[in-house]
């Protein structure tokens, strides 16, 4: 084994912070490959922007970062689009303008629905995941049978953005948020956005009842092995953490500042922005 090659370099891109989340299950499975975390905070949030708008601000913000890695850590070998919606409508667009692997998120419905005893699961996502033709076909594919309570919540998203700030959260909204949830016949609920799994204690804490909570962080860090697998890249992937994590944002903000203790929590050192 040649260890003289770099550590697999992967881009974990997010218009906000929720992509820590599944930045840390891929870290979990691989913790030797050097992480670039990356938001787009001068356009969060993506869920009120149009396909078009999205698909090209994602388009230009990703050159610019990949310039930037380039030059100053080395090339990226694979890239992970770490949010819904930026996952359901440029992924296409993403996949046919970049050379690496791309890695997007969906709501974990399939596992859901094979794990579920009652056949009644939870959708717990942004408003427009939980509108979305893409989603409603997912239910409709693995899910027909099911009876799927959803629930849409911008909320929810700026309360995983307060908690990693360090401020304080607020329990009792978080259950008025989840209420539509509290149906004693409901198993298994699906945190279906990447912001939700930061939450995680938080909303078992508010569900009256045992329900599995699921989400897609470990489904994606699988295919992120797998992928770096095949293309023969994972070589160092089982060494001790790499050093030089680093995050990425497009815009120089108060809370940018306020993440740095959060960002050292998940081996992130160093801070850059990059003006889109």
């Amino acid at each position: 084994m040649n260890t003289s090659r770099p550590a697999p370099r992967i881009l974990v891109f997010d218009s906000g912070v929720g992509g820590l989340s599944v930045m840390r299950e891929i870290q979990q499975r691989l913790p030797g490959c050097h992480y670039l975390y990356a938001s787009d905070n001068a356009a969060f949030p993506y869920g009120t922007k149009n396909e078009q708008e999205l698909v090209s601000r994602v388009d230009l913000v990703l050159h610019q970062l990949l310039h930037h890695a380039d030059v100053h850590y080395g090339p990226v070998d694979i890239i992970v689009i770490a949010c819904n919606t930026a996952s359901t409508l440029t992924l296409p667009h993403i996949r046919s303008h970049f050379s690496q692997p791309i890695v997007g998120v969906v709501p974990a419905i399939k596992p859901a629905a094979l794990r579920s005893k009652t056949r009644v699961i939870g959708l717990l996502a942004t408003p427009a995941t939980v509108k979305r033709p893409y989603t409603l076909e997912l239910i409709k594919n693995y899910a027909a049978d099911c009876e799927v309570i959803r629930v849409g919540s911008s909320d929810l998203v700026s309360i995983a953005e307060q908690k990693l700030r360090g401020e304080a959260v607020s329990i009792d909204h978080i259950r008025r948020v989840i209420e539509p949830l509290q149906d004693s016949r409901m198993d298994t609920l699906i945190l279906a956005c990447t912001h939700f799994p930061l939450l995680r204690d938080e909303i078992a804490q508010c569900l009256t009842h045992d329900v599995a909570l699921i989400d897609s962080g470990e489904a994606i860090a699988r295919r992120v092995e797998f992928l770096l697998q095949s293309e023969e890249k994972i070589h160092c992937a089982i060494t001790p953490a790499a050093q030089n994590n680093c995050a990425f944002f497009t815009k120089a903000t108060r809370e940018v500042e306020q993440l740095r203790p959060a960002l050292a929590h998940f081996g992130v050192g160093s801070v850059n922005i990059v003006v889109s």
